[in-house]
């Protein structure tokens, strides 16, 4: 704990509010409200707490306050907050979708369309469908029982819809004055779930279909029958009011939350949305954050109704969402709550399933390949590997592994400048200087482990340059291939000794997939540097073809048949003067001939 930190700590007063806590750079990286601001600032720096509060803060170089009038004002103040600084340890929803609805368009002829966007353009629209595949099979389903216009400009002759009997096609066709209104009217009773005169209706036709030996006709009223009853008993009746109603439930375990949402809409509980995500309050307060961000500025729509569980203060829930709030206590709605929360308590317990096998797969496998090797745990390993064919357009490349997980941000790329031909050892000596001096120059972080794809040859590589010319003592191992190209042995230590790992080991399956990793990686580095080699070899000797010119070329034509089948005008609007178009013609050309010779 810093001075400014512990001289403030002292000037805390004991009111609500929100506190700002902030990183060595001035950034915001945790908001938080307190009905005591003086107990709960201090609590962060005082006492025991969990790894992921403590990384929090190991990373607070500063924090500031601002006290409010009550606690609620602190919640409605922090949500603000978080909203406008994005701190990166405070909970974040998941993404920021928008759930589709359907629409009936305010027009003469009106159509039927799904959309995400709710304007005021006197259009009618259900929804939102939290599940975008129910809101699709409901449009094919309503397009089948309602021919509403399905063109967005009217033709001037009729299109297939109305040969589906889709559409009245009132491009050529008058419409009596009172039909759409008529189908508009049906389908909000449809989606109401008052469909059984439609269906009556569709039996009806049916059978006088069948009597009239009309049995095509028959077979496609019997199948809009069918989807009805398969779209709406997809459904879960939950109330009879037909209330849209969102049902909150959560649970909290080691220090994390999982909050489940059930979607209900038109009485139907048709979707749920699950978030799980690290706590460092009181588990009712950080719900209401959540409840609060939850329906900030739309991300998802108020419906009528919002039930609770009975643990969350109904007051401040209130002052968040402008909608009546329910803290049911018997009853249908109360199973609902009840549902959720034990949803979210099995989505928890999985959550912690998954990252134990996680674990066993990234840190038990460190653990386990530390021990073997006699080292302090790995937290970070780098891995080379060198890639040429007969020495042509040599590279190498680095992966590193942060935590038995790969670091892509990490990664390095090396074209080889110093060495002639397929020199395994002198290329990676070059890599291994050029990596090591820039991190010592730079002052990054060194690995725990160096891995090099090879033997004893490569190894010894590498220590001459760690040793001899950069002072290093950073620990090196090996990784040899079988006939079959796959990773069989690590050879590490002062006399090159294999290590005995079991192939069945979480240890050798990391060690696999950073062999694995790094040879994909230098491969394609390789064809792609090969590709433009061989493009601009090609390409050589042509007058006023200089390698601005050729990386043109090769970024708009991908090849050398798609240049020679160009149009001049194709490649002299590259910036290319028609001189040296010409030339480029004329030289692929002769190639081309000769080849065939």
């Amino acid at each position: 704990m810093n001075e400014t930190i512990k001289n403030k700590l002292a000037l805390l007063p004991d009111q609500p509010g929100c506190y700002l806590m902030k990183d060595k750079n001035g950034t915001v990286i945790y908001v938080g409200k307190a009905k005591i601001l003086k107990n709960r600032v201090r609590s962060y720096f005082h006492g025991s707490h969990d790894t992921k509060t403590e990384r929090l803060v190991s990373e607070i170089a500063d924090f500031e306050f601002i006290v409010t009038e009550s606690n609620t004002e602190a919640l409605l103040l922090e949500i603000n907050l978080i909203h406008k600084n994005d701190p990166k340890y405070n909970i974040m929803l998941k993404d920021d979708k928008s759930y589709p609805f359907i629409k009936i368009t305010h027009e003469k002829y009106p159509r039927l369309l799904i959309t995400r966007q709710v304007k005021k353009d006197k259009g009618l629209y259900f929804g939102p469908y939290p599940d975008v595949g129910a809101a699709n099979e409901t449009k094919r389903l309503l397009d089948r029982l309602f021919p509403f216009r399905k063109c967005k400009v009217l033709p001037k002759e009729v299109c297939l819809y109305y040969h589906m009997h889709q559409c009245l096609a009132p491009c050529v066709f008058d419409i009596p004055a009172g039909v759409y209104p008529k189908m508009v009217s049906e389908v909000r009773r449809f989606l109401k779930g008052n469909y059984s005169g439609i269906v009556d209706d569709l039996k009806a036709k049916m059978e006088t279909a069948s009597n009239e030996l009309a049995f095509e006709q028959a077979a496609e009223y019997r199948d809009q029958i069918n989807a009805i009853h398969t779209v709406m008993t997809k459904q879960k009746m939950t109330s009879n009011d037909l209330k849209n109603r969102d049902v909150f439930g959560y649970a909290v375990d080691k220090g994390w939350m999982c909050v489940q949402v059930f979607f209900v809409r038109q009485g139907k509980l048709i979707e749920r949305d699950v978030n799980i995500f690290p706590i460092y309050n009181d588990p009712e307060d950080d719900f209401l954050t959540y409840l609060g961000q939850f329906y900030l500025k739309n991300q998802h729509i108020l419906p009528s109704e919002v039930l609770l569980p009975r643990s969350v203060d109904e007051g401040s829930a209130e002052a968040l969402l402008k909608t009546k709030i329910l803290e049911p206590q018997r009853g249908q709605k109360k199973k609902l709550v009840e549902l959720a929360n034990k949803n979210a308590r099995i989505a928890l317990k999985q959550k912690f399933e998954l990252v134990s096998r996680k674990e066993e797969r990234t840190t038990g496998a460190l653990e386990e390949l530390s021990d073997a090797l006699q080292i302090p745990l790995a937290h970070r390993i780098e891995a080379f590997d060198n890639s040429n064919i007969s020495g042509t357009s040599p590279v190498a490349a680095m992966v590193c592994f942060l935590d038995g997980k790969p670091a892509k941000g990490e990664y390095r790329k090396y074209k080889i400048k110093t060495v002639k031909g397929a020199d395994d050892y002198a290329s990676m000596r070059e890599v291994i200087y050029r990596r090591y001096s820039r991190v010592i120059k730079e002052n990054l972080p060194l690995p725990d482990l160096i891995l090099v794809d090879g033997g004893k040859g490569q190894i010894d590589a590498a220590k001459e340059v760690l040793d001899n010319q950069l002072g290093l003592d950073i620990p090196i191992g090996g990784l040899a291939k079988n006939e079959k190209h796959r990773t069989s042995e690590l050879i590490f230590g002062a006399d090159m000794s294999v290590i005995p790992l079991k192939y069945n080991s979480q240890a050798f399956f990391l060690l696999q997939r950073i062999q694995d990793e790094v040879h994909r990686f230098a491969i394609t580095f390789h064809r792609q540097v090969r590709s433009k080699n061989s493009f601009a070899s090609k390409l050589d000797g042509i007058p006023g073809l200089g390698p601005k010119r050729r990386k043109k070329l090769l970024a708009h034509f991908k090849s050398l048949k798609k240049i020679n089948a160009a149009e001049m005008p194709e490649i002299t609007a590259l910036g290319i003067p028609l001189k040296v178009a010409e030339d480029i013609k004329a030289h692929l050309n002769v190639k081309e001939t000769s080849n065939k010779k």
